[in-house]
């Protein structure tokens, strides 16, 4: 299990399965936060718990994600989605605020060209190449 913290501690998430991969993204919200992502469902492998509020983006027509961050310091803790495909709400969760580095090192990470060709992308290099 990985656990997360957000900077001032009022909000936590919780991965409880081993990801496969992580995911930076460079679309126009993700590579703004700076966010890298490890997938799951909300309340079945993803959990976040504290006082955070949601963010949908006001210029996208048809909104499909929240971005969840901590209502006293602001930091990003996970997306959401709107749940517009029926079935259980995929969640990510911001991998940068893992508790402990060391334990999230070695995930190979996964470039998604999310602005360009949205869908393509590769695998190359860890979470300890982008983030150490």
């Amino acid at each position: 299990m990985l656990t997360g913290t957000c900077l001032c501690g009022a909000c936590t998430w919780r991965f409880t399965t081993a990801p496969p991969r992580a995911t930076a993204c460079d679309c126009s919200a993700c590579r703004r936060y700076g966010a890298i992502w490890i997938y799951g469902h909300k309340g079945e492998t993803t959990f976040v718990e504290g006082p955070h509020r949601a963010f949908i983006r006001s210029d996208d027509p048809e909104p499909s994600l929240s971005f969840d961050t901590c209502e006293r310091c602001g930091n990003l803790l996970a997306w959401t989605s709107l749940g517009k495909g029926g079935g259980p709400l995929r969640q990510a969760l911001n991998l940068r605020l893992a508790d402990d580095p060391a334990a999230v090192a070695a995930i190979p990470v996964y470039h998604h060209e999310g602005d360009r060709a949205f869908g393509n992308g590769t695998t190359r290099g860890t979470v300890a190449d982008i983030w150490f």
